[in-house]
């Protein structure tokens, strides 16, 4: 009998896989032949592998608890395909989780059809150039994300990196090395290569200039056929409205976004407080640091279903490139000390950078940051005085409710893990991951302490490309 039943599971676990390999190929196929991007739960589809794919449809499975069935998901992403949706971004797993649920119509082709029926209503978009100005970690992994899911082009198209001082054979060779190798992140999927005569970076087959400046002003795109670009800028040396209007001096540039808190621009928490600007009369915008995309999101959960009343926000964080690997001088007090052998306490802005896309916080948040001897993956935790009082199921439930549903979805993670460390959430896509298991609220359920987990590099990237497709106006038709 217990070998009958261990063949049958065997059975089983191949047919998974096979229908995990269809499934690749079809979300493939509707990525590069019509745009149609699917993702499970916030997180991406696109280059996965079997095992991959098996384990996200696990955590699905668990986060809505209910079977997440990779056999109606291959069903559903086939009828997709006879659709003949516009460029639309999709949640393989609210469609399957909801076509589950859906006791009145069994036919994939008419649930679909009432679910998406406004799909074709969206406008048409028009491809943006996009430049980047600067290429360290956030710009590397900026460039990575935009040429693994380009596809036919039809967003944003990366067009050109600036950097200063020589550009050489070595040179280009040292900064393909750099975006294809990466010591935290893993190896980039595509392929790199350079063009040492027009000095460019061949990614994934596209050629991307890249262009030694001093000075943005100085820049003529149009010479490499750009127009109407968007430039991120993500040197951090540009961080007020006067410094970075030089950009807008340069032919061929129309838009800036800042990829660091920003002084007299709109900073924006894309998800939290983006739709207050209007991208067709607002030109240069930041994106607010990795921290404030932290912790934003689950303060407006909170913020919204139980007020708070006051609170401190302590934030546990990677070492960063400003800190000395070694004890040596620097400008502000204790980050000279070597950083990856010590835990050193200075400051952040986050508290009160956080009531800029939430006004209702202003001067009710104090804040601390501690640098801890890890290169990526950070922890926000935050100590709130609530009005109304809540209890750890009440406050979960309400979080969870708003990763499932809601212009919240793609910021927060919900994390059902009991085991969950830093290294578990470097590559989340999402700039919250909320530790629903370390969760505290006192007894009379007015002071709790929430866990929020960040990739401080990859989830805040994430945060950057979705705000510049904001502000780009190339943003499809969603259903998540």
């Amino acid at each position: 009998m217990a070998l009958a039943n261990y063949e049958q599971e065997l059975t089983f676990q191949t047919s998974r896989r096979r229908a995990s390999i269809e499934f690749i190929r079809l979300v493939s196929d509707l990525w590069y032949d019509d745009t149609i991007e699917l993702i499970l739960f916030r997180n991406q589809l696109i280059d996965r592998n079997v095992s991959e794919i098996l384990n996200l449809l696990e955590y699905a499975t668990e986060f809505v608890q209910k079977p997440i069935s990779i056999f109606d998901a291959v069903e559903i992403v086939k009828t997709l395909k006879l659709l003949k949706l516009p460029p639309s971004k999709l949640d393989i797993g609210k469609l399957v989780y909801e076509y589950q649920m859906d006791d009145a119509d069994s036919n994939i082709y008419k649930f679909l059809s009432k679910k998406l029926e406004g799909a074709h209503d969206s406008d048409s978009i028009k491809p943006k150039d996009v430049i980047l100005y600067g290429f360290g970690r956030i710009g590397r992994l900026v460039a990575r994300e935009m040429m693994s899911i380009t596809g036919k082009g039809k967003q944003m198209r990366l067009r050109a990196i600036v950097t200063r001082g020589e550009i050489n054979k070595t040179i280009l060779e040292k900064r393909a090395s750099l975006l294809k190798n990466d010591s935290v992140h893993g190896d980039f999927s595509g392929t790199v290569s350079i063009d040492e005569e027009n000095q460019s970076l061949i990614i994934n087959g596209t050629t991307v200039n890249i262009i030694s400046a001093n000075n943005p002003e100085d820049i003529d795109y149009t010479k490499y056929g750009i127009k109407d670009a968007l430039v991120i800028d993500n040197t951090g040396a540009f961080r007020d409205q006067k410094a970075l209007s030089r950009h807008l001096k340069s032919k061929g540039v129309n838009k800036v976004l800042l990829t660091a808190p920003g002084k007299e621009i709109p900073n924006i928490v894309y998800g939290v407080n983006h739709f207050e600007i209007n991208p067709d009369t607002t030109d240069i915008i930041s994106a607010a640091s990795c921290t404030t995309n932290a912790i934003s999101p689950i303060l407006n959960v909170i913020e919204n279903s139980f007020k708070v009343d006051n609170g401190h926000l302590e934030t546990i964080h990677a070492y960063t490139n400003d800190q000395n690997l070694v004890d040596n001088m620097h400008s502000k007090y204790r980050r000279g000390r070597a950083a990856a052998l010590n835990m050193v306490i200075t400051e952040t802005g986050a508290g009160k950078a956080v009531a800029k896309a939430l006004p209702s916080l202003e001067g009710k948040l104090t804040s601390n940051a501690i640098r801890v001897p890890v290169p990526n993956g950070s922890l926000a935790i935050l100590n709130l005085n609530l009005k109304k009082p809540a209890s750890v199921s009440e406050i979960n439930e309400m979080v969870k409710k708003y990763a499932l549903e809601g212009a919240l979805v793609e910021q927060i993670k919900y994390s059902l893990d009991n085991e969950l460390v830093s290294s578990d959430i470097v590559g989340s896509s999402a700039p919250a991951i909320f530790d629903s298991k370390a969760t505290i609220s006192s007894k009379s359920g007015k002071n709790v302490v929430l866990y929020i987990w960040y990739d401080n590099e990859y989830g805040y990237s994430h945060q950057v490309i979705r705000l510049a497709k904001h502000i780009s106006k190339v943003k499809r038709f969603t259903y998540y």
